[in-house]
């Protein structure tokens, strides 16, 4: 598996997902439980910022890593959620785009300092099982994670089109 590859077709489907849909549409709750388009992206925003994290101790780059601790002394993953979404609800939807952008990018230039061993080898991540891989972490966590999330989007849209 190439897992800039994967990184990089999920983050593209997350834009399709995306593309052509009105920010004025973006605060409307219900799409994800009471989640809006925005509260979504948020989501995937603290992911993708949690990502940078991981990926920056593989690669060796010594960075603070608040998204990770604030996972790690959630309650649970529903609050860490819940938590994360919570403090950008202030921002617009342009912003937690961009703030979601920026952490791809940040992502995909760590992908390639990484070697492909180290993505390979199993209990590379303790806290997620000794059974799996970093490639399986992101599949998982990251590819799957924003297929589903597109997927309620969609839907979403979907009611957009049939409301007119």
């Amino acid at each position: 598996m190439n897992p800039a590859d994967v990184l990089l077709y999920g983050h593209r489907q997350v834009l399709r997902t995306l593309d052509g849909l009105d920010f004025a549409h973006w605060n409307t709750s219900g799409v994800c439980g009471v989640w809006s388009v925005k509260d979504i992206i948020s989501h995937l925003a603290s992911y993708e910022q949690m990502l940078v994290e991981i990926l920056a101790g593989f690669a060796g780059v010594d960075m603070p890593t608040p998204v990770s601790e604030h996972m790690r002394n959630a309650a649970d993953g529903s609050a860490f959620n819940d938590e994360e979404v919570a403090m950008r609800q202030h921002l617009s939807p342009q912003h937690v785009l961009a703030e979601y952008n920026q952490a791809y990018d940040r992502v995909a230039e760590l992908v390639g300092q990484i070697a492909l061993e180290t993505w390979r080898a199993n209990g590379t991540l303790p806290w997620y099982g000794p059974e799996y891989s970093l490639e399986d972490y992101i599949v998982y966590t990251y590819y799957g994670h924003k297929r589903e999330h597109c997927a309620q989007i969609n839907v979403y849209r979907d009611t957009l089109r049939n409301s007119f």
